[in-house]
């Protein structure tokens, strides 16, 4: 059985890619989360899962750390977190930080570190 699923069972905001879906519940392996920001180091709190997180940087720059490694990507690029590793990113400006955030498990688990 398919599942369609409308953007305001997910988005925060009507206007802006921002929000989460948690997959498990219509029986697919991977949770979502959209992130959008326009504040120059706007971006979620140093944290780990017990299964990989993959980033897609949709629109502008971010600063990754991901363990010890400290990466810069733009948009277009991939980069993956492995399982139970910190990670945290930051929106490097100068404009808009989209991403979108592939969690493999159907529902977020996550152990923030700050």
């Amino acid at each position: 059985m398919a599942h369609l699923i409308n953007r305001e069972q997910w988005a925060e905001k009507p206007d802006s890619w921002h929000g989460e879906f948690q997959g498990g519940a219509f029986g697919a392996d991977v949770s979502v989360v959209f992130f959008s920001s326009d504040k120059v180091g706007g971006g979620p709190k140093l944290h780990t899962h017990p299964y990989p997180e993959v980033f897609i940087v949709r629109v502008g720059r971010a600063l990754f750390t991901v363990g010890d490694e400290t990466i810069e990507a733009e948009a277009g690029q991939i980069l993956v977190a492995p399982a139970n590793t910190p990670h945290k990113f930051a929106n490097l400006g100068p404009g808009r930080l989209e991403t979108t955030d592939l969690h493999v498990a159907g529902a977020f688990d996550t152990t923030w570190l700050e």
